[in-house]
């Protein structure tokens, strides 16, 4: 694995000392999923924190469009068993129920202890509740100050949480997605990375059970999502920008920072995509062959063809502290606590709720700027429209 990163000067949300050894085993997802009773979060949270400072984010005239409904087709086209086909996604419109996991874990007295990770979680769950209606009844809860086991930050609980989130998710659902902890990276073992390193979460009980990968992370909470079922997802944490696994990364100028692989490839990577959305691995992975002989000669470029296999047509949406190769800082802002990340993407909704994608990204760095080296980050499942209107 590689060693623990540098904090920034406020500190940062890097792996604690000493990270685990690698585990195998991190493509397949996990056991069953937990039962349907999965604890209440608990209410015993303070006052919120003072209304940010700084600056504004006037929306253009009339405000950014809200998204389309039904299927959304984009890339070439292709033939496949049943006729002609193009991949597709759908965008969610939120209107369907509401679930929220939030995760936030100090690792006290552990080598390496946070401060603000906590308080992050508090200041979510109270910023959905008052801005997108999310209830009590509509979130789990897990943080490392608790005497509830079942709400503690383990490995096992983190995994079970995260297949309760997405348990029975349909169309236009609403699935929210919080972590702040530590982050870091691991080495790749499937060739699914350009900088040959994985991303990765720590539990509380890294030390005895080990990280969580962001390979296992998208197979429990992106892979099995319907179209047109919205998960909004916030990594505080370093080494996050793509800490689901999500193929399309955004930049400030609301262009895809990578080449659209499954656009340029041909039926090949066209067809392995299709085969992913249908669950047809065999077909994934014979399509993936193909198209690797087909443009690279043998399998040189495994990496990014297996990455465009990412794609999925579920509405899946990450915001992160900072690039992979970035730390997160533990910070104080307002007189509180704080990630940096979690910090700025309230202030600048609380600023100006309607925002696009593209507005909001360049929002959350404005807040950062000048202040912390880290750059937040956009990534999604499906190459979407960034100038449409950012809802959760």
């Amino acid at each position: 694995m590689q060693g623990p990163p540098q904090h920034q000067q406020q500190g940062g949300w890097g792996a604690p000392p000493g990270p685990p050894p690698q585990q195998g085993g991190w493509g397949a997802p996990p056991g069953p999923p937990p039962p349907q009773n999965y604890g209440p979060p608990r209410q015993n949270y303070g006052p919120p924190p003072g209304p940010p400072g700084g600056g504004h984010y006037p929306p253009p005239p009339g405000g950014p469009p809200r998204p389309p409904t039904g299927q959304q087709h984009y890339g070439p086209q292709f033939q496949g068993q049943n006729g002609t086909q193009q991949p597709f996604f759908q965008y969610s419109q939120c209107t369907g129920k509401r679930k929220a996991l939030l995760i936030g874990i100090n690792y006290f007295n552990q080598q390496g202890q946070l401060r603000g990770c906590i308080n992050d979680v508090q200041n979510v769950k109270r910023f959905l509740q008052s801005r997108y209606n999310y209830r009590d009844e509509d979130m789990v809860i897990l943080t490392d100050d608790t005497r509830n086991p079942r709400q503690m930050p383990t490995k096992q609980n983190m995994i079970q949480a995260m297949h309760w989130l997405v348990q029975g998710a349909q169309p236009n659902d609403s699935l929210f997605f919080h972590y702040s902890g530590h982050g870091g990276q691991t080495e790749d073992r499937d060739g699914d990375e350009d900088d040959g390193y994985d991303e990765v979460i720590y539990p509380v009980d890294f030390k005895q059970a080990g990280h969580i990968v962001d390979d296992e992370m998208h197979a429990i909470m992106v892979r099995p999502l319907p179209p047109g079922c919205r998960l909004t997802a916030i990594f505080d944490s370093c080494h996050s920008a793509t800490a689901l696994d999500l193929p399309y990364v955004y930049s400030t100028e609301g262009k895809i920072k990578e080449p659209n692989l499954l656009a340029e490839a041909g039926k090949g990577v066209l067809g392995a995509g299709m085969s992913y959305l249908k669950g047809d691995i065999g077909g994934m992975l014979s399509g993936i062959m193909g198209a690797g002989k087909q443009f690279m000669g043998g399998n040189s470029n495994a990496t990014n063809v297996t990455k465009q296999t990412r794609t999925a047509p579920g509405d899946v949406v990450m915001w992160s502290g900072c690039k992979d190769s970035q730390t997160s800082a533990d910070t104080q802002e307002a007189g509180q606590a704080t990630g940096a990340m979690s910090y700025a993407f309230i202030a600048a909704l609380n600023k100006n709720p309607q925002q696009s994608y593209l507005q909001l990204l360049r929002s959350i760095r404005e807040e950062l700027a000048g202040k912390y080296q880290q750059k937040p980050q956009l990534s999604s499942s499906h190459p979407m429209d960034v100038n449409l209107l950012f809802i959760c």
